[in-house]
């Protein structure tokens, strides 16, 4: 039974950075697409970013790209979010994700195709 457990958020200024951390269990780490999702009060929650299995392919939401970068250590079965030049409209709740299956030939960005779920850490940018 896979459990992801997110760390890192808290209330920043606008202009300031965070580093999130997501810790995973299990020994399969390393066979699935990792992913970042955010979900702000009233809001649809939406994807941030994401980590392929292979080669740390990444992709980023057009909201965040070139602030935030997504990376991962296959060896602490941890991924994490840097995030910079933040914004107010980038205040959510942030959600660690792990795709439903392994292996995965096509990065995915969609919500329903992660399966396992963090419980999630708040964000909160002020201006």
């Amino acid at each position: 039974q896979v459990q992801l457990v997110e760390s890192g958020g808290g209330l920043v200024q606008a202009g300031g950075s965070l580093r999130l951390s997501c810790a995973a269990s299990g020994r399969t780490f390393s066979s699935y697409t990792m992913g970042w999702f955010r979900q702000a009060p009233g809001k649809e929650r939406e994807f941030v970013a994401s980590i392929s299995w292979s080669r740390a392919t990444t992709y980023y939401a057009a909201s965040v790209k070139g602030r935030f970068t997504i990376s991962r250590d296959n060896a602490k079965n941890t991924v994490f979010l840097q995030m910079n030049s933040l914004k107010p409209e980038d205040t959510a709740v942030y959600y660690c994700a792990r795709d439903s299956r392994p292996f995965r030939g096509v990065l995915t960005t969609e919500t329903r195709d992660f399966g396992s779920w963090g419980q999630g850490t708040q964000v909160t940018v002020s201006s």
